[in-house]
């Protein structure tokens, strides 16, 4: 007989949640791995530290598909880089942070992966990148192959913003294609960038271009009819698609109906869309909740929600953009200009267990799928999204009673200010466990260096989630 295993860290008295199920459980974990996933009432391994999570959850440390890190765009710097990014993200249960290789103007798309995986090496937790690609020429196909050698595979689209990432409809075609082949998926932001400019422009003639305005200058219409053009084309080459940030039912019916009929196609939405609306806007700071695509009405938040509690939504993604108030005031008079982004990497978990646990009453399984295991999966990254034997150790304890405000000054993004100022929430880490660290505890937070991994995407099968 063997000899018991040495933990390094033994996590008792939980319930262990998966996307598959939950268990009361002891999690066993050695080597930055979880060894063990044990029935509780076997006598607990030789180790150095335990974790008494009595009355509590154990999640799998959460995955954030869609977080922007100190990027700059047009004349605004985002404030913080990936140390400061990654601390927030651990304070909020997320223990992988997925970043955008977006090229500067005359760059090329493989160059800025390997700018920015260098910057990434003052991580404190995993990260992993989505490539971008802008215009297709000679040379794009090659690179398509380097980012995937190199474990990107996931390539970011946009459809807007012209003259500055928009990728033509071209473009989307050969991304989509030559990436499959690769075993990757395009995320794509879809807005239909000529409905766009034409209600920015009879905004600004009717003299409602500044924050409090921004509703009218991107449509439900203009996300509607770009997700329909990808689609197409998506399905025209027989290509994985991945919208991220919806805002509407109708956006994310149309992505459902398109897997019904074997289209692999898949959503994402953000927290903000799902707890905030339009009203926002007429606030004493517009400025602050102006992100793209814009909040919605009252009543197409409600109906996004819906489709979130039926499982009609696959991720949730931060989508962290990280101005400050100064920056966002500047221009407010006109939306075209100023920064538009909402920081969230740190309320990410929060915001949503509150929406969709603890008032949907959506299963806290279907909560874990969106929070952390359906990013993994649709990002290649094995080892993660999952409390099980072999994958990594990362693992978020809270207790579901818990409730707290949220308030800029306790939080630890690089900004002064959170969209949900005073929000009583629940969901709320108070352990976090990342690569087998204990990085957050009743102690406190505990910085451990610069040791976050530059994750490699292993090639995605046909069928993500069924």
């Amino acid at each position: 007989m063997s000899a018991p295993v040495h933990a390094d860290l033994v996590v008792h008295g939980g319930t262990v949640v998966n996307a598959g199920g939950s268990v009361p459980a002891t999690v066993v974990v050695a080597g930055g791995r979880v060894v063990a996933v044990q029935d509780p009432s076997l006598p607990l391994p030789p180790h150095e530290r335990a974790i008494d999570a009595t009355g509590s959850l154990v999640l799998p440390g959460g995955v954030d598909p869609h977080c922007h890190v100190g990027q700059r765009l047009g004349d605004y710097a985002q404030l913080d880089d990936y140390g400061s990014a990654s601390i927030a993200a651990l304070w909020g249960g997320t223990t992988t942070v997925i970043d955008f290789a977006i090229p500067d103007p005359g760059q090329r798309p493989i160059d800025a992966v390997h700018e920015r995986r260098k910057l990434a090496e003052i991580s404190r937790c995993d990260t992993a990148l989505h490539g971008c690609v802008i215009e297709w020429d000679d040379s794009t196909a090659a690179q398509i192959a380097e980012m995937a050698n190199t474990g990107v595979r996931t390539i970011k689209l946009f459809t807007t913003y012209k003259d500055v990432v928009m990728a033509g409809p071209d473009t989307v075609l050969e991304v989509l294609r030559t990436l499959h082949a690769q075993g990757g998926i395009a995320y794509v932001h879809a807005e239909a960038n000529h409905v766009i400019e034409d209600a920015q422009a009879l905004a600004v003639a009717a003299g409602e271009a500044a924050a409090g305005h921004m509703p009218r200058t991107r449509p439900e219409l203009a996300e509607a009819s770009a997700v329909s053009q990808v689609l197409a084309t998506a399905e025209h080459v027989d290509a994985p698609v991945y919208f991220v940030h919806q805002t509407t039912a109708e956006a994310v019916d149309l992505v459902r109906d398109a897997r019904r009929r074997g289209v692999r196609a898949y959503t994402e939405t953000c927290p903000h869309y799902l707890y905030l609306d339009e009203r926002t806007y007429s606030s004493e700071h517009p400025e602050r909740f102006v992100c793209c695509p814009p909040l919605r009405a009252p009543e197409t938040v409600a109906k996004l929600r819906a489709r979130a509690l039926v499982g009609d939504i696959d991720t949730l993604g931060s989508d962290h953009c990280c101005y400050s108030t100064h920056q966002k005031t500047e221009h407010s008079h006109d939306v075209r200009v100023m920064p538009n982004g909402l920081p969230g990497v740190e309320t990410r978990l929060p915001v949503t267990f509150t929406q969709l646990v603890v008032r949907g009453g959506m299963p806290v399984e279907r909560f874990v799928g969106m929070f952390a295991t359906n990013p993994a999966r649709l990002n290649g990254l094995t080892g993660k999204g999952v409390v099980a034997a072999g994958h990594d150790a990362d693992l978020v304890v809270l207790d579901p009673a818990l409730r707290r405000g949220a308030r800029s000054g306790d939080l630890h993004m690089a900004t002064d200010y959170t969209p949900y100022e005073g929000e009583e929430l629940a969901g709320w880490p108070s352990v976090v466990v990342s690569g087998g660290r204990v990085v957050l505890d009743a102690d406190g937070f505990h910085d451990p260096g610069p040791v976050g991994r530059a994750l490699e995407a292993d090639p995605m099968p046909d069928h993500l989630i069924t």
